[in-house]
């Protein structure tokens, strides 16, 4: 598909009443993986498995032209659409995102950290205009840390706060708002009674809503973050521990590479 093509699909997909699930990917054969798997429509990088796969901490630490080649290389592995998390956008958000459409990516997240609001509002705005000057709807997957960020707050404080960045950020035109946390069912449902339905994206953590319950609240998009790389590093431990222990490969092991 050309580049019009995958945001268009990209976009269609958030607005689809099936719930979007995106197992986050970090290099081309963790891309090529999962992209091979019936029912994955579209893929999405995590930055914290591209810095630790590189030996970055999370937070941009990674330089901007390392993460981005790394991104480069997945879009190479696939067809599909591909979502990039980048960050906060590396301190300029609309060339980031300008950088990031060059290689091939239609959608990103970006960070608002918890920026003033209308500091926050303008990256949304920014990182837009970059998609429209490159002729893409661009599906920003503009990301509020209420949450993750709301430790000296109140639940109830942080999902107002929530409730008011994420309609700031569909007001000036992004298409799905992310509020990553452990969320129970009802703040998902006051955050898709705030944006409407499809317009709210999750990340699943351990005790998260099950994915049926996110597609019947309305819900548009799951991800999950950094637990993939997690889940296969888990294996790759278990390996070594059985390997120390006399074993060996695991039954059951795919040529997947």
């Amino acid at each position: 598909m050309t580049l019009t093509q995958n945001a268009d699909r990209l976009l269609s997909l958030h607005e689809d009443p099936k719930l979007l699930t995106l197992v986050n990917v970090w290099d081309a054969v963790s891309a090529k993986v999962v992209a091979a798997e019936p029912g994955t429509q579209a893929l999405a990088t995590a930055s914290h498995s591209i810095a630790a796969s590189f030996g970055y901490e999370d937070g941009e630490r990674i330089p901007l032209d390392l993460h981005l080649d790394a991104i480069d290389r997945i879009v190479r592995a696939t067809d599909l659409p591909v979502s990039a998390d980048l960050e906060a956008g590396y301190g300029d958000v609309g060339e980031t995102i300008r950088r990031a459409i060059g290689v091939g990516v239609v959608g990103a997240n970006i960070e608002d950290q918890l920026k003033p609001l209308d500091e926050a509002v303008r990256g949304v705005e920014a990182a837009l205009a970059a998609g429209e000057a490159e002729g893409i709807r661009f599906v920003l997957n503009a990301r509020t840390d209420a949450f993750v960020r709301g430790a000296g707050r109140t639940p109830e404080e942080n999902l107002d706060d929530a409730v008011a960045r994420g309609r700031a950020y569909l007001a000036a035109g992004a298409p799905v708002v992310f509020v990553p946390g452990r969320l129970d069912e009802s703040q998902v449902r006051t955050l898709v009674d705030a944006f409407g339905p499809r317009k709210l994206s999750v990340i699943a953590v351990p005790g998260s809503l099950a994915l049926a319950k996110l597609e019947e609240l309305g819900v548009a998009r799951v991800s999950y973050g950094p637990f993939p790389q997690r889940v296969a590093l888990t294996a790759l431990q278990s390996l070594v521990r059985d390997v120390h222990a006399g074993g060996g490969i695991p039954e059951g092991t795919q040529q997947l590479n």
